[in-house]
């Protein structure tokens, strides 16, 4: 298994009261809320987490993109993955370069995209691995002016053109509904042939087929718990696999997790329990479910599977009152003892078959001493006993850097992209 170190940025020092006084993290006010401190070591931290964590030997460091909010504040991931590529090959550290979340949905510069992620696989030396998700319905259509309806095709163009522009041989015209482009012939290109692509989707069958048919990446996010989401979610992904044919590897599989490790199961409960109530009701919960789903934005397909079983959303509305022991129970939070972590997550690595993990280790108002002890306990006591569940059962990671031992296969023909996420 790979065990990567997932990172957001969230303002840290909201008010206790913040859940009850403002409407989301969405339309926070900044400047009353806010001091230049707070924001300047929320930044500065989460930058010497990933390099705490890079040096901890975690196998990648990923990271996301959200725009105009205090819940998550990385307009751009690929601004951070940028130093951590510098530093790690100044340091010589063989760690992934990860920028998990780069909506592509959203952008209307994706030949800005491409160039950046070719910096990156140039800077790191090819470790660049690609993470695209479509983007939230806040951050795409509210807040960034696309018409819902317009967001996967947008996704669909976006990818084809960069993809395109990192393969194709010669210098090209590109006529998309979107994007219209008399030359492109970027500089630099990837040193990787193409970067391995990963996208990060919510269970859409059409989205699953999508990724299965192009042989990319997988990623889900475990926010309610593999409990409560796991099981329907990766048997829905390898029942559509077997319709498609596709041999079965829980490589292509990526998983993102909360964790927090302490000495004991007692010890991380008062360590934890706290910034993990923050992060629910002050972060992912203070955005609204009014702004995460649009009408126009999930085909026919996507609101069949919502409407057939809504059990996410329901907790999701329960979120801003939502407790540490409620967290723990339905698993979106896995916290204990190295031993107690250890096994939780080993369970459900190996039910649902995920070969990937994204490890959450510095959350809500957690501070980076806390997170810094966590990291290390976590790579010290956990990942050891995690980076070998699927050694020596024949299965090669396609879907990872060649020079950290991935095994990419031939890429697929741009002229041959066809089809609609």
């Amino acid at each position: 298994m790979k065990v990567n170190y997932f990172q957001q940025v969230p303002y840290r020092s909201l008010p206790e009261d913040f859940e009850r006084n403002h409407e989301s993290v969405v339309t926070t006010p900044y400047h009353q809320l806010v001091t230049p401190g707070g924001i300047r070591s929320a930044f500065r931290d989460a930058l010497d987490e990933m390099m705490f964590a890079a040096r901890r030997g975690f196998d990648g460091i990923a990271i996301t993109e959200h725009g105009q909010s205090s819940y998550d504040m990385m307009p751009n991931p690929d601004l951070f993955e940028a130093v951590v590529a510098y530093m790690t090959e100044a340091e010589g550290i063989e760690t992934a370069i990860y920028p998990l979340g780069r909506s592509l949905g959203k952008t209307r510069e994706p030949l800005r995209v491409a160039e950046e992620q070719a910096m990156l696989d140039c800077m790191s030396g090819g470790r660049l691995v690609c993470g695209f998700p479509v983007g939230l319905a806040y951050d795409a259509n509210s807040n960034n002016g696309i018409a819902p309806m317009e967001t996967r095709e947008r996704f669909d163009e976006n990818l084809e053109l960069i993809l395109r522009s990192w393969s194709e041989p010669g210098s090209f015209a590109f006529n998309g509904k979107y994007t219209k482009l008399t030359n492109v012939n970027i500089w630099p290109r990837p040193i990787q042939h193409q970067p391995p692509v990963w996208i990060t989707a919510i269970g859409n069958p059409n989205t699953m087929k999508f990724i299965l048919e192009r042989d990319y990446g997988f990623n889900y996010f475990g926010w309610f718990g593999p409990k409560v989401t796991g099981k329907r979610i990766f048997d829905r992904f390898q029942q559509i696999a077997e319709e498609l044919g596709k041999a079965p590897n829980p490589y292509q599989i990526g998983f993102m997790q909360m964790v927090a490790v302490a000495e004991t199961d007692e010890e991380a409960e008062r360590l934890y329990a706290r910034h993990a109530e923050y992060f629910f009701r002050k972060s992912l919960g203070g955005i609204g479910m009014n702004r995460l789903a649009l009408p126009g934005g999930i085909d026919i397909r996507g609101l069949e599977f919502i409407f057939r079983d809504p059990k996410d959303f329901g907790i999701y509305e329960k979120m801003r009152t939502i407790t540490y022991a409620e967290l723990v129970e339905c698993g979106a939070l896995i916290c204990g003892s190295p031993a107690t972590v250890r096994e939780r997550i080993k369970e459900f690595a190996l039910d649902f078959r995920i070969g990937n993990l994204h490890a959450m280790l510095q959350f809500g108002s957690m501070p980076t001493e806390l997170a810094q002890y966590n990291i290390d306990l976590f790579a010290r006591e956990v990942k050891p006993y995690l980076s070998t569940i699927w050694d020596g059962q024949g299965y090669e990671h396609h879907w990872w850097p060649e020079r950290l031992g991935g095994k990419p296969k031939p890429v697929q023909s741009s002229r041959d992209m066809e089809g609609k996420v």
